[in-house]
């Protein structure tokens, strides 16, 4: 298990977990606003056969307003990474923990946005399988 993201394996075909994810993100206000299809790019840049590797781009608008207020250079750390791959006959879905990331910036303002972005991707985490 790792600890900068919250992380499960699903009984769920990949595209299932992923349109979820993107429902329940909706829910929690937040839009994806880039989608990296790695099998794909694998496949483009390197001829690589690779298994199904998606990795959404969260963005809470609001949230991510008063980051950039409070830290300019913040977009570094934007937009919040969600992964979805499969691995043998299960779909794994990690989250990043906004928490875990923000403790390497020395900017106590952000981390009352982290703490309440955490509990929006905690709630699309637990709402999916």
């Amino acid at each position: 298990m790792i600890g900068y993201g919250f992380t499960k394996e699903l009984d769920l075909s990949y595209e299932t977990v992923k349109e979820a994810v993107v429902e329940e993100l909706k829910k929690e206000g937040f839009g994806v606003l880039t989608e990296i299809d790695v099998q794909a790019k694998l496949k483009e840049k390197l001829g690589i056969d690779f298994k199904k590797y998606v990795i959404l781009g969260a963005c809470n608008p609001p949230s991510a307003h008063q980051s950039i207020l409070a830290e300019e250079d913040i977009g570094l750390m934007l937009p919040c990474n969600v992964i979805i791959y499969e691995r043998g006959n299960k779909v794994v879905l990690s989250i990043i923990k906004p928490m875990v990331a923000m403790q390497m910036i020395a900017n106590p303002a952000l981390r009352s946005i982290a703490e309440n972005v955490e509990v929006k991707l905690k709630k699309v985490f637990d709402a999916v399988g």
